[in-house]
C-alpha cells in the first residue's frame, strides 16, 4: 500500500465525503505533506470531525495549525507519529486471525475500537489474535466480551485521569508562572519523558494487587459453594453478596449553598473516609456517582462494620455533613464489573430512606450480622420503600454505647458544627441558629422561609 492516498481512498477510510475532505485540505489541515493525501490524514480527519462536533470552527483550527507553538499543532505532529503506517480492513483481520467478520466486529464493539471507515492497525491485529487464543482455549465468548468492556472502560478512565491531572495541576501551573510558547512545551516534554515510563509499571502493579484480591475472593467462593453456604446459581454470574450504598445527607443543598469548589473538597474528604474504612473491612468499591458510593462485601459482618466505621469517622470530622447508609444481603448478578438486580435496588432505596447518621439494614442483613461485636440493632419495623412492591423489615445499626457529640446544624448548607466551628449565630422566631460562615448567614436572612424548617 503506497503512502499517498486519493480523496476517494481517504473518504473510504474515514467515512467523510470527498467534498468535505477537499474543503479541509483547502484550509491547510489535510494533505500538507503530499499533493493528494497521506495516511497521517486519516487521523487528522477524525480529529477535525470531532472538533467540529465539539463546536470549534474550521478557521480556528486552521489558525492554530499555523502556530508551531500551539498545543493543537503539537498534537497534530504527535498524531502523525502515532498513526500506523500500515492499515487493515475487517476482511484482512478475519482472514489473518481465522475468525469470521461478525466476530471481529463484535470484538471491536466490546473493545470500543470501532472507527469510521473501520481502519485497523497492527496493534488492533495483535488484539484480535490474543482474543482468538482465549476463545480457542475455551474461554466463553460472552465472558470475554464482558472482560473486554471492563478493560476498555477502565483504561479509558485511567488515561483520562492522567491527561486531566497533567493539564489541571501541571500545564496550568506552568502557564500561571509565566511560561509560554516553546519554553512551556519544552518543560512539558521533559516532565512527560520522565513520567511516561512509570505508567505501565504502575498499571501492572495495581493489576497484580487486584489479581491477588480476586484470587482470594474466588477461593472463598469455592469454599462457600463446597460447604453449601451459597445457593446454587440459576445463571452465570449470579452470586450472593452484601450490598452497601452510602452517601452524604443533604449534599445537594450543601453544594448549592457553598459552591462547587467547597463541595468538591467535602467530597474528597468523604471519599478518603470511605476508602480507608473499606480497606480495613475488605469490601470492594464498585462505583462512585457524585457523593454516593456502592460497595460490595462477601459477608455481612464486614459490611455493617464498614458502614458503622464510616459513620463514626464522618461524625468526628470538623465541619462535615452527616452520613447515611443502606445495606442488604441477597442474590445479585455480576455483569461487566458491576452488580445488578432487585437486591441492589433495595439497598439503594434503603440508603435514600435513611435519615442523618442512620445506618439502615434489612432483616436479611441483620440475621447475618447481628453477632457483630460492639454494635447494636434497633428494629424499626416494616417499611414501604419507593419503587418496591413489598414491605421490607428494617433495622438501624449503631455502635454500642455511642452518643452523638453536641453539634449544631447550619440550616442553609446542612453542615454539622462543633462548638468551636460556629462562625455566626442568629436567633430567629425564638430559635437559635448556627452558621458555618457569614455567607450562609446572609443567605438565611435573605430568604428565611426557604431554610426555616
Amino acid at each position: 500500500m503506497t503512502d499517498c492516498l486519493s480523496v476517494e481512498e481517504l473518504a473510504r477510510f474515514t467515512g467523510e465525503s470527498p467534498k468535505r475532505l477537499l474543503k479541509w485540505k483547502s484550509a491547510g489541515l489535510l494533505g500538507r505533506d503530499c499533493d493528494e493525501f497521506t495516511h497521517d490524514d486519516i487521523g487528522r480527519s477524525r480529529l477535525i470531525h470531532h472538533l467540529l462536533h465539539h463546536g470549534l470552527k474550521l478557521e480556528a483550527m486552521a489558525a492554530a495549525a499555523q502556530d508551531q507553538n500551539s498545543v493543537f499543532c503539537r498534537y497534530l505532529k504527535e498524531l502523525s507519529q502515532r498513526w500506523p503506517r500500515s492499515t487493515f480492513t475487517i476482511e484482512h483481520a478475519a482472514e489473518r486471525t481465522g475468525m469470521d467478520q461478525d466476530l471481529v466486529r463484535r470484538l471491536m464493539d466490546a473493545g470500543g475500537i470501532s472507527e469510521p471507515g473501520e481502519v485497523l492497525s497492527h496493534d488492533d491485529m495483535g488484539f484480535f489474535r490474543a482474543c482468538k487464543v482465549a476463545l480457542d482455549a475455551g474461554y466463553p465468548e460472552d465472558a470475554l466480551m464482558q472482560v473486554l468492556r471492563v478493560y476498555a472502560d477502565a483504561m479509558e478512565r485511567v488515561a483520562e485521569a492522567e491527561g486531566r491531572m497533567s493539564h489541571f495541576y501541571f500545564h496550568q501551573r506552568l502557564k500561571s508562572e509565566g511560561l509560554t510558547g516553546e519554553e512551556l512545551l519544552l518543560k512539558l516534554d521533559e516532565a512527560m519523558a520522565r513520567l511516561n515510563p512509570l505508567v505501565e509499571p504502575a498499571i501492572l502493579y495495581f493489576h497484580r494487587k487486584g489479581v491477588a484480591r480476586a484470587a482470594w475472593e474466588d477461593m472463598l467462593t469455592h469454599l462457600e459453594e463446597d460447604s453449601g453456604l451459597l445457593q446454587k446459581p440459576e445463571a452465570p454470574g449470579q452470586i450472593q453478596r452484601a450490598i452497601m450504598f452510602v452517601d452524604l445527607a443533604n449534599f445537594t443543598p450543601l453544594a448549592e449553598a457553598m459552591g462547587d469548589l467547597a463541595a468538591a473538597n467535602v467530597l474528597e474528604r468523604f471519599g478518603t473516609i470511605v476508602r480507608v474504612a473499606n480497606a480495613r473491612c475488605h469490601g470492594r468499591i464498585v462505583k462512585q456517582i457524585g457523593d454516593a458510593f456502592m460497595v460490595v462485601f462477601s459477608e455481612s459482618v464486614s459490611a455493617v462494620s464498614c458502614a458503622l466505621e464510616i459513620e463514626d469517622r464522618a461524625s468526628r470530622e470538623p465541619q462535615f455533613p452527616p452520613v447515611r447508609a443502606g445495606l442488604h444481603w441477597g442474590s445479585v448478578l455480576y455483569r461487566e464489573g458491576d452488580y445488578v438486580g432487585s437486591n441492589v435496588n433495595l439497598a439503594s432505596r434503603l440508603a435514600t430512606d435513611a435519615g442523618r447518621h442512620q445506618v439502615l439494614v434489612t432483616g436479611e442483613m441483620w440475621k447475618r450480622a447481628r453477632e457483630l461485636s460492639n454494635s447494636e440493632f434497633v428494629r424499626l419495623g416494616k417499611r414501604k420503600l419507593k419503587g418496591l412492591a413489598r414491605e421490607v423489615v428494617v433495622f438501624e445499626a449503631r455502635m454500642a454505647g455511642k452518643t452523638l457529640t453536641n453539634r449544631e446544624t447550619d440550616p442553609v448548607c446542612g453542615m454539622e458544627l462543633g462548638p468551636t466551628e460556629v462562625a455566626a449565630r442568629l436567633t430567629w422566631d425564638g430559635r437559635g441558629r448556627a452558621f458555618c460562615s457569614d455567607d450562609c448567614l446572609k443567605k438565611f436572612v435573605r430568604d428565611p422561609d426557604k431554610y426555616n424548617l
